[in-house]
């Protein structure tokens, strides 16, 4: 067998066990919690695009070259909104790609997080960067002060692997 078509053939493979040996094309499954169905809204921009919105409120629609150009649109405007990733969770989760959703919902709570924290918390989860109580904290930072609820329990998760691995920072 060519490497091409060993290629192919694991690329068959695998969205045959995503969509559970359904078409990749046109997957089918139940209606989610807000009533969007893989099948009929995905893909969101062009089957849902009006309930599309920036964080700051701009509809997917006014996002375009030339209101670019004319200074009408502003970085914070192209950002993602916790929404949008939430409905796209909601898609993952009705092919059942769970934990994609899963995914997908912490990405969600993470937009409240400033960019800059992001990186620290980024750079505290290398193996042998912190401690257990550090990363105890940032779980407990995320939780509280962001509502970022199943980011915390990842972080908490994180910190007891990286213990029984010993991967934490000694001190």
């Amino acid at each position: 067998m060519s490497q091409e078509k060993l290629v192919e053939e694991i690329v068959r493979q695998v969205l045959q066990s995503m969509y559970q040996g359904g078409a990749a094309a046109a997957p089918q499954a139940a209606p989610a919690k807000t009533g969007l169905c893989p099948a009929s809204d995905y893909p969101l921009s062009a089957k849902r695009a009006d309930s599309l919105k920036t964080p700051t409120g701009k509809k997917l629609a006014d996002i375009t070259l030339d209101s670019v150009l004319a200074g009408q649109v502003a970085p914070e405007d192209v950002r993602i909104a916790p929404e949008t990733l939430r409905m796209q969770a909601e898609i993952a989760d009705g092919v059942g790609r769970t934990q994609f959703g899963n995914n997908l919902r912490r990405a969600a709570e993470l937009t409240a997080v400033p960019d800059k924290r992001i990186l620290e918390i980024y750079n505290a989860l290398r193996p042998y960067r912190s401690t257990k109580e550090e990363l105890s904290g940032i779980a407990d930072e995320l939780e509280t002060k962001y509502k970022a609820v199943m980011s915390a329990a990842l972080v908490r998760e994180a910190a007891d692997v990286y213990e029984r691995r010993n991967r934490l920072r000694a001190d």
